[in-house]
């Protein structure tokens, strides 16, 4: 099929147009067959990739304006398959779980543009339409969050637009500026993510243009000090919002240093390692230390999801197959964990409309079947072996570790903090007695929060166990844009880096 990958992009938003003219009572039956064949279509582009081909795959090219350069062009590798997936699959049990009542028509809808934009953003390998789904990504989220938010919602919504929208205008310049200099290297326009990777950049243009794209990418992982629109997006988005937005959208920020950051600007990556990596473990350990403070459940996982992403973004600058495979697989595992826990508060929140830890107790008592499914989560959270969140965060960790032992020591401390914390929110929510007479009539989870909770428990425990099958793909492809970054870098301290990695390759 040759044009599966443009089908797997619009169908969604082809078929939120036709959910106009579904009836309200059918929406949420229409919302859930478009989603389930939207990932089932994802499944295909899975069953159909050639796991030994480390380069992009189902390319599809079509001119648009071929005077500047600028194509519908599209593609995928082992890098971006599966965040197609993630973002399929979430969406998809985002929808069986949801359960909000207003206007729950132009809810679908919008979740359903929204998955578009995901779904291009890790599709394009033309920077403008890649620029184009990164800033279309912002409408649908700042509508949920805006128009079924908390009673804040306005407030966070407008942080959200303003950070995310500053950090697109940096990296934008740093997107004019590479194809002008394409242009004066070249003599031809081009905005195709291929050519900008191989064209070869002194290292002096490198560190402005790395400066431009990392502000963009930073501020929507987030990382700190840049961090502060999250947990009020966090605790203001109903609940399908925060799934989304932790599960996927985070995400983009960290596809975004490795598709653009590591292997167009290979020096100045290797030159910041220490400022971003002092970053990263500042996040790991001062947010987990908020999380530890914190008394709403959503707020404690919030925090904790930027902690988890301090790991990631550790793992992709260690600037070797181990870090930057952990860190890809980490943002798998996190999208499922942090999306399946933020939906468990929402599950809770739904039946007590509140989410402070000192009005449950004993909850597991009164749902044990929740108490189950939350627990296997969090041992995921905390990075339990034999749980898919084990794997990213070993290989993030001995990825770092090459480069500086004393570091990942560090942001080791992270992990055992985050260990703590979410203990602490286990113990108090469901053991002990029953602290509030109102919970103990509490229903346990029903059918429909079962089937949105079951296959992301059993996923947990299948990638945990057997990750190969997700791993070698994408392997394969970072093996293969490290091999070109060493091609392309110009620095001693950048070739040397390299070197160390081929010995330590060798020696394995």
């Amino acid at each position: 099929m040759e044009s599966l990958l443009t089908l797997v992009i619009f169908f969604p938003a082809i078929a939120g147009i036709f959910g106009f003219m579904i009836e309200a009572k059918a929406i949420k039956a229409y919302g859930i067959a478009v989603t389930a064949i939207e990932f089932l279509l994802s499944l295909l582009l899975w069953m159909m990739f050639d796991s030994s081909n480390p380069g992009y795959q189902f390319v599809e090219h079509i001119p648009i304006i071929e005077q500047f350069g600028i194509n519908y062009y599209l593609g995928i590798d082992g890098i971006s398959l599966f965040l197609i997936l993630l973002s399929t699959f979430m969406t998809m049990i985002s929808v069986i779980g949801l359960t909000v009542k207003d206007d729950l028509k132009n809810m679908i809808i919008t979740i359903l543009f929204l998955e578009m934009t995901m779904v291009g953003v890790f599709s394009a390998l033309d920077v403008i339409l890649f620029y184009i789904f990164w800033e279309l990504s912002l409408v649908p989220m700042l509508y949920i969050i805006g128009a079924w938010g908390a009673k804040l919602r306005i407030y966070a919504a407008v942080k959200f637009f303003l950070y995310t929208f500053a950090g697109s205008l940096l990296m934008l310049v740093g997107i004019l500026y590479m194809a002008y200099l394409h242009h004066e290297i070249t003599g031809t326009w081009s905005f195709a993510i291929p050519d900008w990777q191989a064209m070869p950049i002194d290292f002096s243009t490198q560190l402005w243009l790395f400066a431009a794209f990392f502000f963009g990418f930073a501020i929507k992982v987030p990382m700190v000090p840049f961090h502060t629109w999250l947990p009020y997006a966090h605790g203001q988005a109903p609940t399908v919002g925060s799934v989304i937005l932790a599960a996927v959208l985070l995400k983009m920020g960290t596809y975004g240093f490795v598709r653009f950051s590591l292997p167009m600007f290979p020096d100045a990556s290797v030159y910041f390692i220490t400022p971003v990596a002092i970053l990263a473990i500042i996040m790991v350990i001062y947010t987990a230390m908020i999380a530890f403070a914190q008394e709403d459940m959503k707020q404690v996982i919030a925090y904790s999801s930027i902690s988890h992403m301090g790991i990631i973004v550790l793992g992709t600058f260690a600037m070797n197959s181990e870090g930057i495979t952990g860190s890809l697989f980490l943002m798998l595992s996190h999208g499922i964990v942090s999306g399946a826990l933020f939906m468990l508060v929402g599950v809770i929140y739904d039946r007590t409309h509140t989410k402070m830890m000192d009005r449950f107790g004993g909850l597991a008592s009164v749902m044990p079947k929740y108490a189950t499914i939350f627990g296997i989560m969090l041992m995921a959270s905390v990075g339990l072996p034999l749980t898919i969140g084990f794997v990213g965060e070993f290989l993030s960790l001995l990825g770092f570790f090459q480069v500086s032992p004393v570091m990942t020591a560090f942001a080791g401390t992270g992990i055992i903090l985050g260990a703590v914390y979410m203990l602490r929110l286990y113990k108090k929510s469901f053991f002990g007695p029953i602290t509030n007479p109102e919970n103990k009539n509490l229903k346990d989870l029903t059918a429909q929060e079962l089937t949105a909770l079951v296959p992301l428990v059993i996923l947990v425990v299948w990638l945990g166990v057997y990750p190969k099958p997700v791993l070698d793909p994408i392997d394969a492809s970072v093996k293969h844009m490290i091999v070109n970054m060493e091609k392309k870098s110009v620095t001693k301290e950048a070739k040397e880096l390299f070197v160390q990695v081929n010995s330590i390759k060798e020696a394995q």
